[in-house]
């Protein structure tokens, strides 16, 4: 593909530590090959990207590090405060000045949370921008999942995660000043997933903003099909065994990533006597003081940010578990899919946008253990014929529709529109 003449700036707190710092970052490297310049500023820098624009001296490193907890104070007034995600937005960060000095054609705004990007900041970048929507922050009183609340839709207020019983709390201070920084700004926001975008088309502060829907994408040259049988000896796990996998950050700490919806799953299939012949693999955490207490010999790899690592780890599973309760376009069901390993999730969130029922996975209904634990038992229990069928479809969905050259061609196709 011949390269675009644009300069592109993406935002980001982090460059490659989470989940959707990795996304950005996937589209950041897909972009960087069809445009002559594209450059990201962060605030922490993990990568050695010489294009990747971070603080440099010990000062700014050490301010950035202090503005992220600046950023939570207010929430100390809240007690019972849930200790959710939350990014409030409020100490100032003169970030538009930075902007201007690099002189960019387009800005594309991502996960900006932890004070990167104070909301008093964004009409002061004065460049078309996008915004690429990671989670709900953009578009809430302060979470960044909303889960059963829906107040985003009107002015937030009696936040369930504050545990507050007034309407003119801290969400709702956050959500006014959003409303009134933002409400004359031309700014268009792409969603990864169809879900977030209902979600944020159905908001009060994005109602009225122009809302595409762009997948992420990966590298199906890192994300590929390994044998299953080289994978589980570099594991050290038995050719014979079959591999339940289940991971992610903080994957049995983090009550979204839906652990405790797995555990009961598990428990329906010993009843099965699946544990005879299946193991249990875990990545993201370590093993817990407490053991779950099951059956199924369960395996904890700790946490993982080798993209080759994470690769085998996949191949050497038969299926992936993804129970979360909610979310935008998981990292770790495209990362199995693409290396050929049928997903079971629950159908929620951007899971439906991946997972096709029984042709490369399994959608359980929300939010039933039983149902889960019959889409696991499906495939482990499937005839080699449909196995090799969820395999390669798994494998095929990435390649067809979140190859880098089709996601890279629907963002240049924005990025011109917007220049001109």
């Amino acid at each position: 593909m011949e390269k675009k003449s644009i300069r592109q700036l993406v935002l980001s707190t982090y460059d490659k530590e989470g989940g959707a710092s990795r996304s950005t970052y996937r589209i950041f490297e897909a972009l960087r090959n069809v445009l002559d310049e594209s450059r990201m500023l962060v605030q922490f820098k993990s990568s050695i990207e010489p294009s990747v624009i971070a603080p440099d001296t010990s000062f700014q490193k050490i301010i950035g590090k202090i503005r992220t907890r600046i950023d939570l104070l207010p929430l100390r007034k809240y007690k019972k405060f849930a200790g959710t995600p939350w990014s409030i937005g409020w100490f100032p960060h003169n970030i538009s000045k930075k902007i201007k000095k690099i002189n960019p054609d387009i800005v594309n705004l991502n996960w900006v949370g932890r004070g990167f990007l104070p909301i008093s900041e964004l009409p002061r970048i004065k460049y078309p921008v996008i915004w690429t929507l990671h989670d709900m922050w953009a578009f809430t009183g302060g979470c960044h999942y909303a889960f059963d609340c829906k107040e985003y839709i009107n002015s937030c207020g009696h936040c369930p995660q504050l545990e507050s019983d007034s309407k003119n709390d801290l969400s709702r201070s956050i959500w006014e000043k959003k409303e009134k920084a933002w409400k004359n700004l031309d700014m268009t926001i792409i969603s990864p997933s169809r879900w977030l975008a209902d979600c944020a088309k159905e908001s009060s502060l994005f109602k009225n903003f122009r809302i595409e829907v762009i997948p992420y994408t990966i590298d199906t040259r890192v994300f590929k099909p390994i044998n299953k049988s080289i994978a589980k000896t570099i594991l050290n796990i038995p050719a014979e065994k079959k591999v339940i996998l289940f991971g992610g950050l903080s994957a049995t700490t983090d009550k979204r990533k839906g652990i405790q919806h797995l555990i009961p799953a598990i428990k329906i299939l010993e009843d099965y006597g699946i544990y005879e012949y299946a193991e249990l693999l875990i990545f993201g955490a370590t093993k817990p003081k407490e053991d779950i207490g099951t059956k199924f010999n369960t395996n904890y790899l700790g946490f993982i940010n080798d993209d080759i690592t994470l690769s085998i780890i996949y191949s050497a599973a038969d299926v992936f578990v993804m129970p979360s309760i909610q979310d935008n376009f998981p990292n770790t069901v495209l990362e199995s899919l693409s290396c050929g390993t049928p997903v079971v999730s629950f159908g929620i969130g951007g899971n439906p946008d991946m997972i096709e029922h029984k042709i490369n996975g399994y959608l359980a209904k929300p939010f039933e253990p039983a149902d889960l634990a019959e889409g696991i038992r499906y495939v482990l229990s499937s005839d080699e014929k449909t196995i090799y069928s969820l395999n390669s479809k798994a494998r095929q969905k990435v390649e067809d529709e979140y190859n880098a050259e089709r996601i890279s061609k629907m963002y240049l196709g924005l990025f011109e529109e917007l220049v001109k």
